[in-house]
Formats: structure tokens, C-alpha cells, sequence
């Protein structure tokens, strides 16, 4: 369990064991409401966890909006518990899902109640006299309707694991299964500190059924080249090391210990690489692109310094480096920005009291952040002419007008009206709303007129 403490830590700071006195063993829970935009989302880090679990021997993974929930299903076999109401999940498990509940499960039985649902819908207050006060609550916090309090595991400072070996092992290179399971423990140690290791030390004791001239056991120091927690290379780090070991006697324990771990400067995130594999730098491969497919086939976005986020990158033709400058790095928005802009603002509705409605109605977070700009930024547009019925025609239709097939009588087309100007001014207060079914919105709502303003969705929060 101390072993799946340091592992788990990577994946949130608050992890707790909870202890058990059944069959089952003990439980670490992980409250992972808050990570799970930073794994990708909620099914990519359900299944990275399943990955790595498996490696770490845990028998059984459940999701479950609450912490007792999650064990209890976890204990039946069932995984995901997400997608129904907490009572419709619960009501068909068994009554050792939960220890509270499995301890009188003797008397339960003699009640007819065979289920978590049957024990629920048991009157309370003579539930509470027949038993104690300790089942209901622990019903009430699986359903959600009680807050779970449980101790946080603190992240040690210093790395120190063990692992008993499930059976003997006299070559070094066997040795190598067993480290990968520390190894794994010890990168995600590493990954919640955001640091990584020079150097570990992986030791082995000695079965007790060995020579009298032979000793305790062995270690194997590691040092790398540089700062490092790729679980891959320390791995084939180690194997290497590994193969040059003869061990005295039959391993049955390993250990694996880290000190004064390293901040790791992270890896850029950028879609595409800074090289590629034949050392060619970005701007030389959009180069060749270029002139493969055209200069309007390969663009690249710029910043410009504009207060309107619809404004404030704009699309060109991929150059060299130097061409176009892109705007100096401006101070930090007081609010949080969006990651996705939708490419038109969408018109919410409003309900009685000019409140917005997305899927429901909004709650408002944080704002306002209040946006004036564009008043100087101005695009052509098209007069409307009038010709000799009172037809109304733009300029552009009124230039196409054509001569008449009667005799040698032709119009003369009217006279181009100059182009108008379009103003794309911007007047907007933003704010970050929450819906409960949408999650993390931009909205905005426009200042111009009371009887034009509205509310606008602007953007989405990954």
C-alpha cells in the first residue's frame, strides 16, 4: 500500500488509505475531480491508471463520485460508476461492499435485506436502535449525502521502497521485473514533485537458506547523465547494469532508495518538434512544404496585440522567421482564458431577469472583464442604390444591370455608390460562468444599448 502511495501521488496530493477488516484488504482512494483536464480527461486518465495499476499488482479499479461507492464497487468487480445515479449504482451490491453495512449482515438476512438498496430503504430510526448510527452514516456518505474525512498521505522526502519477490531468484537479470515495479514507483514519486534523480540504489537481500561465507545481500548503484524520470530509460539503465551482477545467493526481497531529488526542467508540449529525426529544423521543413503545395496552402498563426480575443491571432502565409513580428508578450488578463474560442459567438438565451441560460441557467464566477476596443478597425462594405422602379439593388447589383433586348434602347447603368464602412467595434464585459452540465464557460455581455445587450458564448475551458 506504501508502494501504491508513492505511485498515486502523481496523479493527485489527496490520496488516502482506508483500512479494512474484511476479506478484501485495504483501499487507497483517490479524489481525481481536479486532475482530470491535466491526464487528458477523465477516459484517458481512467485508463492510464488501469495500465499502471496492473503493473503494481492492484486486483480491482472503481470510479465513483464518492469515495465508499468507489470501493464498493471496486470490491464487486464493477469499474465505472459514473454514468447512473449514485442509488440506482449502489442499490444491487451486496452487503459486504461496505464494512459498516457487512458487519450485521447476520442480522440483515434475518430482515430479508440481501442488498445495499433493501438495507437503504430500511426505516432509519429503527435501523439506528437495532444497530448503531455507524451504518447509517456510512450509507449516507456513499450515497453523497455526507462529506468523506479522511487523513492525506503527505509525500515523504525521500524515496525508500521495498517489494518481497513472489519466489526465489537466482540471476541478476530475473532481478529486472521486480525493479520495474519500484521504478515505476519511484518516476511517479518523482512526477508529483515535477523533479527527477541523478542517481538510485537498488538493493537485494539474500535468501535466509544461503552459504555461511555469504553475505546479507547486494546493491547496485545507478548514476545517469543528466536529471531524469523517464521510466524507460532508467529501466534499460538498470538492465544493463544488471547483466554485468552475479548474485552469491537466492534473492527474495529488493529495495530501491532515491535522495535530494532534482528539479526537471518539463519537456515542451509543442504539436510540432523543434527538429525532426533527420536533424531538419520547423522552418526548413515549412519551407519545402511551401514551395511543394503553395504559399497560401501553408499557414502559420501570429499574435497582434488586440483586446478582442477573436482578433488577437491571425492566420498567414508560412515565411522565414523575422518577417512578421508577432506582438510583444502583454501583461496577464485578469481572468482566466479559455482554451477553445468558438469561431462565432453563440446568443444565449435569458430568463425572466435578463439571466443567461446554457443548458440550464449559468452561475457566475469570476468577472466582470470588461473589453473596449475596435472603434479604429474598419472593413468595406456595400451601399444600398435605388433604381427607377424603387427596387433596391447593392452597388455590386446594380453595376450588372444589363441593356434591354428592345430596339437599340439601352440603360445607362446608375452611377457605383462609394463603399460604406463596417466598424467591428467591441464592447463587452466578460465573465467565467460554470454549467452544471457544460462545465467551465467565457461568456460575454454586450454593452451597447438596453435593448441590445445580450449574452454571448464565446469560449470553453478544457
Amino acid at each position: 500500500m506504501q508502494g501504491l502511495a508513492l505511485w498515486a501521488q502523481q496523479f493527485t496530493p489527496r490520496l488516502a488509505c482506508v483500512p479494512s477488516d474484511s476479506v478484501f484488504g485495504d483501499a487507497l482512494v483517490l479524489e481525481l475531480s481536479a486532475s482530470e483536464r491535466l491526464f487528458g480527461g477523465r477516459q484517458q486518465l481512467a485508463r492510464r491508471l488501469l495500465r499502471e495499476s496492473r503493473q503494481l499488482g492492484v486486483q480491482a479499479i472503481g470510479w465513483a463520485p464518492t469515495s465508499l461507492a468507489a470501493i464498493a464497487l471496486a470490491r464487486c468487480g464493477i469499474r465505472h460508476g459514473m454514468g447512473h445515479p449514485l442509488p440506482q449504482v449502489l442499490a444491487p451490491l451486496p452487503l459486504q461492499a461496505i464494512d459498516a453495512v457487512a458487519r450485521h449482515a447476520e442480522l440483515l438476512s434475518q430482515l430479508g435485506c440481501q442488498s445495499l438498496g433493501a438495507v437503504h430503504a430500511l426505516p432509519r430510526g429503527a435501523l439506528a436502535r437495532r444497530m448503531d448510527t455507524g451504518i447509517l452514516k456510512a450509507l449516507d456518505q456513499a450515497h453523497g449525502l455526507l462529506p468523506d474525512r479522511y487523513p492525506w498521505i503527505s509525500l515523504p522526502a525521500r524515496f525508500d521502497a521495498r517489494l518481497e519477490l513472489p519466489m526465489r531468484i537466482d540471476q541478476a537479470d530475473a532481478l529486472m521485473h521486480g525493479a520495474r515495479h519500484l521504478l515505476l514507483q519511484l518516476c511517479g514519486w518523482l512526477a508529483a514533485q515535477r523533479a527527477g534523480v541523478r542517481s538510485f540504489r537498488l538493493c537485494w537481500c539474500h535468501d535466509a537458506m544461503r552459504s555461511r561465507h555469504v553475505g546479507d545481500g547486494g546493491e547496485l548503484t545507478i548514476h545517469t547523465a543528466s536529471t531524469t524520470r523517464d521510466l524507460q530509460h532508467l529501466c534499460r539503465l538498470l538492465q544493463e547494469h544488471l547483466a554485468h551482477v552475479e548474485l552469491q545467493a537466492p534473492v527474495g526481497e529488493l529495495s530501491l532508495h532515491a535522495d535530494a531529488p532534482e528539479a526537471l526542467q518539463e519537456r515542451s508540449a509543442s504539436l510540432l518538434p523543434d527538429k525532426t529525426a533527420d536533424d531538419e529544423s520547423l522552418e526548413q521543413v515549412l519551407e519545402r512544404i511551401t514551395a511543394r503545395l503553395g504559399a497560401d496552402q501553408v499557414q502559420r498563426p501570429l499574435l497582434r496585440p488586440d483586446h478582442r480575443p477573436e482578433w488577437q491571432v491571425q492566420w498567414l502565409p508560412a515565411q522565414p522567421a523575422g518577417k512578421a513580428k508577432a506582438a510583444p508578450p502583454s501583461a496577464l488578463p485578469p481572468l482566466p482564458q479559455p482554451s477553445f474560442l468558438l469561431p462565432t459567438p453563440l446568443q444565449l438565451l435569458q430568463d425572466s431577469q435578463s439571466r443567461p441560460l446554457y443548458h440550464g441557467p449559468l452561475q457566475l464566477l469570476l468577472g466582470p472583464q470588461r473589453i473596449e476596443g475596435g472603434w479604429w478597425h474598419r472593413s468595406p462594405g456595400f451601399l444600398p442604390v435605388s433604381d427607377a422602379d424603387g427596387d433596391t439593388h447593392t452597388d455590386e447589383a446594380a453595376i450588372n444591370i444589363g441593356h434591354s433586348d428592345h430596339g437599340d434602347h439601352r440603360e445607362s447603368p446608375p452611377k457605383p455608390a462609394p463603399l460604406s464602412q463596417t466598424a467591428h467595434t467591441a464592447l463587452r464585459d466578460y465573465w467565467v460562468a460554470h454549467s452544471t452540465h457544460a462545465g467551465l464557460l467565457w461568456i460575454f455581455h454586450t454593452r451597447l444599448s438596453a435593448h441590445s445587450s445580450a449574452w454571448f458564448l464565446h469560449g470553453r475551458f478544457a
